[in-house]
């Protein structure tokens, strides 16, 4: 699985080996990400004790409420309780650190701009670098292994922990702050100390293969992706296939999604949820491109809202989907303000794909499983597209 220091921050490192998503499940300023569409944040308010999910929100913001009285850390309190409930997606956030995903929703991020992965040995390596960031600035290379984070070893840790590491806090550790990154290359070890500053993401790339066939990449859905995608897909030829990749799409604004799902279908069912037993619907605007050739490229690090597009297309009839099975999160959070300005969010509900298939701890199982890294997954999506095209 792989992560990048822009989005794909799980709650705070000190949770251990807990993998959870980012902003894939977060509710920012009123804008659901992960399962529910922004349009209806107050879909998921119920009022206070008259349903269970509101009952444990209130235990976790008893516990940090006399975490505070006592002195003691109401965020660590909060988490606990998260703990205690079982909710595998629940999470704990503090003021700065949800402050971090709001901002990542609009685009914006802080970090040192690399993206990195774990091998199978649990080391963790640089996978990219961004083109004018600070560690590109230090010298930093794709193919360099990524040994500590602030005298940290990461070697074995979720490559989520380590990207928390490498963005900080917008509070404790805002842009301008110093990281040391412990670094490997072939037989030199040296540690690099750069600075964290203010990035921008180009969530949305288009590239064009051999024969004509059109790459749109979606890294993520934040906020305008779905336009982002209409505007890329506008300026392919009629009747030329597109891969739409979503390797490594940990997910977001579910409402992006959706946007995303209408470029290619022509209205009709994306997916449902319910919010503490109450079942909704999302639909598909009309007039998408229904006859273009089309593949989903997938593997294990595609998560949540690029979850929910992928069992809507392969549902539908509208895409072949290429690659390995997804990650299985399909669960609706729901956000609360605790004492002292931190944010909990408990699961709520689960989404399902249109023929009714839940997601959550299953994921999407593709119509062709390939090994999804590498130039071949790519070639074998242009073979299928060549033949959607007959």
């Amino acid at each position: 699985m792989s992560g990048r220091d822009l989005f794909c921050q799980p709650r705070r490192a000190r949770h251990g080996a807990a993998l959870t998503l980012v902003f894939t499940s977060v509710l920012a300023a009123g804008a659901a990400t992960g399962s529910l569409p922004a349009s209806e944040p107050e879909t998921a308010a119920a009022p206070a004790g008259t349903t269970a999910v509101a009952l444990r929100h209130e235990d976790v913001a008893r516990a940090a409420a006399e975490a505070m009285a006592d002195g003691t850390s109401p965020v660590e309190a909060a988490e606990r309780a998260v703990s205690r409930s079982g909710d595998r997606w629940g999470a704990v956030y503090s003021r700065g650190e949800y402050e971090e995903l709001e901002e990542a929703l609009d685009g914006r991020y802080t970090g040192v701009g690399l993206s990195a992965r774990r091998e199978r040995d649990g080391r963790i390596e640089v996978t990219g670098v961004r083109s004018g960031s600070p560690a590109a600035d230090a010298g930093v290379r794709a193919g360099d292994r990524l040994r500590a984070v602030d005298g940290e070893r990461v070697d074995g840790r979720p490559v989520t922990e380590v990207v928390a590491l490498l963005r900080g806090d917008a509070l404790e550790r805002p842009a301008g702050t110093a990281v040391r990154l412990g670094l490997e290359r072939g037989t030199r070890a040296w540690t690099e100390t750069v600075r964290r500053a203010r990035l921008s993401t180009n969530p949305v790339t288009v590239r064009t293969l051999a024969g004509g066939v059109t790459v749109v990449r979606v890294a993520s859905f934040t906020k305008g992706v779905g336009d982002q995608v209409r505007a890329a897909v506008g300026q392919v030829p009629d009747g030329t296939g597109v891969v739409l990749d979503l390797r490594g799409n940990c997910g977001g604004l579910v409402a992006e999604a959706v946007t995303a799902a209408s470029v290619f279908l022509d209205g009709g069912l994306v997916a449902t949820y319910d919010v503490d037993g109450d079942q909704r619907v999302l639909h598909a605007e009309a007039g998408g491109d229904t006859a273009r050739p089309l593949v989903a490229l997938v593997d294990g690090g595609t998560m949540s809202a690029a979850e929910l597009l992928t069992g809507a297309l392969q549902d539908r009839g509208r895409a072949v989907v290429l690659g390995s099975r997804t990650f299985g999160k399909g669960s609706v959070q729901m956000p609360s303000r605790l004492p002292g300005g931190s944010v909990a969010e408990l699961t709520v509900g689960h989404y399902r794909t249109p023929s009714g298939r839940g997601v959550d701890g299953a994921g999407i199982t593709p119509d062709l499983e390939v090994d999804p890294a590498g130039p071949a997954a790519l070639e074998r999506a242009r073979t299928v597209l060549r033949g959607l095209g007959r």
